[in-house]
């Protein structure tokens, strides 16, 4: 029959191959999809995993969404090719209440200010907040009664609330912290809003929860507002983030912030720095109150290594329990439950094509309890964290603080402040969470607990 014909390059080319797209829920059914994920996304995104694999796609509205819960195509998205992804279309409508900081805004916009923010959280100077971290705990330590009921959660969002606004920016906001908790909770509420289709329509009427949302960040507006005044008008370099924030230069041009590009990255560091550690902390009281091995071992540490000295950053490296402890329950109630990237050029994940505009969500909630990568991934477990097991876990299977060049630049700050509040305040106290109280995961920005963690103080 004789050798066929070479293919013609100039017809082949035109001819574009056949897009394989990741599997998923038929189209059809996208209403239905969109009012699953709005009941709760972590369980629908569970359910598309579990059903089609790790890479699963669904049209929720009028969008696609990708699910990843493969460690190694999470890396694919935040590392390799993050030079063609954007935060999702809900952090940048969460730029209502952020304006354009850190966390919400992009290309050279963030560059420049990762790069003027940079050494604020350089490791040494990141030590000299140990002393008024574990102050305030021991502070908020005198204050509580034995037998007396708490909310777990509410708390420690004081209690780290005060400790951003000292050691970020040498204000005392004590005194507001209930007003801004409110004002926050409102904030926060208006999250899920904000990722609806249409969503910017919505903004436009004079709907109650938007006049309660214009309030609220009025609210907010104030303190960090109050906090550039005085340190405008004072002169004074403290030293600490803010100062740094109104002393800042670019290399490049030599020019600095103006204060709403101060205002910006102030109130997101603020709510930040404390809002993910709360919640850290909140579920680890709930977790240590239901499992008293754990419980039992990191009292054993903290007396052993502090005794009845309040710690100091030297004494991290000598708390490896403690941080486990931290470590295990942000595993199994990650602050940050997942990360989401839009695509703005096609993207090949595990063989699958994801076209432009998906939105690619890569959910830690799911990744930590894994049991490939964690077995017996439901039991609190910190005596798994050794080296020897944190050697043998894939890159991304434990992210909490995210990954690639956008990962939390307050990470370090965040663990030395969770292990030093947990250690002084475990040294004089346990949490006891009745018979009963479950605590469910409300998953908007950070994984809150719903109706906060009802606990009663208990003095060792």
């Amino acid at each position: 029959m004789g050798t066929p014909p070479a293919p013609d390059p100039d017809v082949t080319s035109r001819v574009a191959p056949a897009r394989r797209l990741p599997p998923g829920p038929s189209a059809l059914s996208a209403v239905t999809h969109f009012r699953r994920v709005r009941r709760d996304p972590r369980i629908y995104f569970g359910w598309l995993r579990d059903t089609y694999g790790d890479v699963a796609m669904a049209r929720i509205g009028p969008r696609r969404i990708c699910v990843v819960s493969e460690p190694e195509l999470v890396r694919e998205v935040l590392v390799n090719q993050q030079r063609i992804v954007t935060k999702t279309r809900a952090l940048r409508r969460a730029a209502l209440l952020l304006g354009n900081g850190l966390l919400t805004s992009e290309g050279d916009d963030w560059l420049r200010q990762r790069r003027l923010i940079q050494p604020a959280f350089h490791r040494n100077r990141i030590a000299g907040y140990a002393d008024t971290m574990a102050a305030f705990a021991q502070r908020r330590s005198s204050t509580w009664r034995d037998g007396s009921a708490i909310d777990a959660h509410a708390e420690m969002m004081s209690l780290t609330l005060a400790i951003a606004g000292e050691t970020l920016f040498g204000a005392r906001v004590e005194h507001e912290a209930t007003e801004i908790a409110e004002a926050l909770e409102i904030a926060m509420s208006m999250f899920r809003r904000m990722t609806m289709p249409f969503s910017e329509l919505l903004d436009r009427l004079p709907l109650p929860a938007n006049r309660r949302f214009a309030v609220a960040r009025a609210r907010l507006d104030a303190t960090v507002h109050r906090m550039i005044a005085e340190r405008r008008a004072s002169g004074v370099d403290t030293g600490d983030v803010l100062s740094m924030l109104l002393l800042a230069q670019d290399e490049s041009d030599g020019t600095g912030m103006t204060d709403e590009q101060v205002r910006d990255e102030v109130l997101t560091l603020f709510l930040a720095g404390h809002e993910t550690t709360a919640s850290a902390l909140a579920w680890t009281w709930y977790l240590l109150a239901r499992n008293s091995d754990a419980e039992r071992a990191l009292h054993r540490e903290v007396d052993s290594v502090l005794g009845e000295h309040t710690p100091t950053a030297a004494d991290l490296e000598r708390l490896p329990y403690t941080r486990a402890v931290l470590a295990e329950s942000m595993r199994m109630y990650p602050p940050a439950w997942t990360l989401g990237r839009e695509t703005h050029a096609p993207m090949t994940l595990g063989g699958y094509d994801v076209p432009v505009g998906t939105m690619v969500f890569m959910s830690q909630w799911l990744i930590h309890r894994d049991a490939r990568w964690f077995p017996e991934p439901l039991a609190f477990r910190p005596e798994r964290w050794t080296p020897e097991f944190e050697s043998t876990l894939p890159r991304m299977a434990y992210f909490p603080f995210g990954g690639g060049p956008r990962k939390c630049i307050g990470e370090s700050f965040a663990w030395m402040e969770g292990v030093l509040v947990l250690a002084t305040l475990a040294r004089r106290w346990r949490m006891r969470v009745p018979d009963g109280v479950d605590p469910k995961p409300r998953a908007l920005i950070t994984l809150r607990p719903a109706g906060g963690v009802p606990a009663i103080l208990e003095r060792r």
